[in-house]
């Protein structure tokens, strides 16, 4: 080969890989086509069967089935005896099970309710393992999703017992706990009870500050890190498992016949932090965690959790990675992404990790960002690097671990889930109320 055409070949080369690396340009999200008659809280998830969607109002306590307009509403599980109380506990998951039925998983009674496809209550059944009730039932850990042999996937929890154990010291002396800074995603067959580890996530690091005052009295709080760098997990509908790492943005696969791959690093705009930046950044997490302390409204327990975060604060009662809305940071946050790592609710107490152990690079992504939707694609909800007009960005990742399209969705909207042919579900949040949206996913 000539020195020539050496150089062409490597021009050519580097000049397709510099265009496979570039992102594709934000587009606008499709029409809306149908809007709910009835009011939601701050976050929901939801299931679209087809002929309705079920709709989980963590917030309000309730699983709601919709008609196929969202006109009609009928109440499937609330926490009157009407249903048993059979929304039990503060927070609960809606997942889908076999056909059109769902699972509806209540971590407080440690059950898993089947609710038939005209959205009727069936038979009960007890979590496969008690010990992940929290993660099984909270959806800022993923949604449980079953893979392509009939296994439950999700995210395993720490053992707490442990943990507790090694924090006594021989002379009775307490040291706070640290979780693990990483969590297994684990499998599990219903019927053999038979688990396995698909692959570990890296998830914010939780540290806690024990403190005596004059009068010997102790005090406890959780030491945050706001801008975590972390992983998600999401199960598309083939079963191929998704590991999305959030340190250099790309994805490892879990193929149905258990083949491991890694696709390329997916572009993305990273921003580096100036010491400047990060002394900027925290100042605004504290900004707005003393007007959450400030205000301590009634629907904090709702608010800004999981894929479907919401405006201003909170996260589930008693999760462990709960989480703010930060409304700017370094270089300025268009519309505000969902926070990330231990933040706590308003009646915490909380203080932060001192600049130096933020990140030297904004990440992608905070916990909780990542879904699958019933098409193949895996839909990231994206930090903003720069300021935007409107509302959120989201990535759309192919099942080969490409990224394919970027959609932006109306401002003071979420994506809460999706059906089939493209559709996509939003939250619409206008003060106080929010609504169910459906719509398509192009024009």
């Amino acid at each position: 080969m000539t020195k020539s055409l050496l150089y062409s070949s490597l021009f050519v080369a580097v000049t397709q890989t510099a265009i496979a690396q570039q992102a594709p340009p934000t587009r606008q999200l499709g029409p809306v086509t149908a809007v709910s008659s009835e009011q939601l809280g701050a976050f929901v998830t939801i299931r679209d069967i087809g002929r309705g969607v079920l709709v989980n109002d963590m917030q309000n306590r309730r699983l709601l089935f919709f008609d196929s307009t969202l006109t009609q509403v009928s109440v499937v599980a609330d926490t009157t005896p009407a249903t048993a109380g059979a929304y039990g506990g503060r927070t609960g998951a809606l997942i889908a099970y076999r056909g059109d039925s769902s699972l509806f998983i209540d971590p407080q009674s440690q059950s898993m309710t089947v609710v038939d496809p005209q959205g009727k209550l069936q038979r009960v059944m007890a979590l496969p393992r008690s010990q992940d009730a929290m993660t099984l039932g909270n959806a800022v850990f993923g949604v449980p999703t079953f893979d392509a042999s009939g296994r439950l996937v999700y995210r395993g929890a720490p053992d707490m017992r442990a943990m507790m154990a090694r924090s006594m010291g021989p002379n009775g002396t307490f040291t706070p706990p640290e979780p693990p800074d990483t969590a297994a995603l684990v499998r599990i067959d219903l019927a053999t009870r038979v688990l396995d580890t698909v692959g570990f996530l890296k998830v914010p690091k939780i540290k806690m500050d024990i403190q005596r005052d004059e009068n010997g009295r102790v005090r406890m709080q959780s030491i945050a890190n706001p801008l975590p760098v972390v992983d998600d997990w999401a199960v598309l509908p083939n079963g191929s498992i998704a590991l999305i790492r959030g340190r250099d943005y790309h994805v490892d696969w879990v193929r149905p016949d258990g083949a491991r791959e890694s696709s390329p690093k997916m572009p993305f705009d990273w921003q580096r932090l100036s010491d400047e930046d990060k002394v900027a950044f925290l100042d605004s997490v504290k900004a707005v965690r003393q007007r959450m302390v400030a205000a301590d409204s009634a629907n904090r327990r709702g608010a800004a959790v999981g894929f479907g975060a919401g405006a201003a604060a909170g996260g589930p009662p008693g999760g462990g990675e709960q989480r703010v809305t930060i409304m700017a940071g370094p270089g300025g946050a268009g519309g505000p992404p969902p926070g990330g790592g231990a933040f706590g609710g308003p009646g915490r107490e909380m203080t932060f990790v001192t600049p130096s152990e933020l990140p030297d690079y904004k990440p992608p992504f905070f916990v909780g960002s990542v879904r699958a939707d019933a098409d193949g694609f895996i839909w990231v909800r994206t930090i903003p690097t720069k300021a935007i007009a409107g509302g959120v960005v989201y990535d759309v990742v192919d099942a080969k671990g490409a990224l394919v399209d970027r959609v932006q969705v109306p401002k003071d909207r979420t994506i809460v889930g999706f059906g089939k042919g493209g559709v996509v579900y939003l939250l619409a949040r206008e003060g106080n109320v929010s609504k169910l949206e459906r719509a398509k996913s192009r024009s």
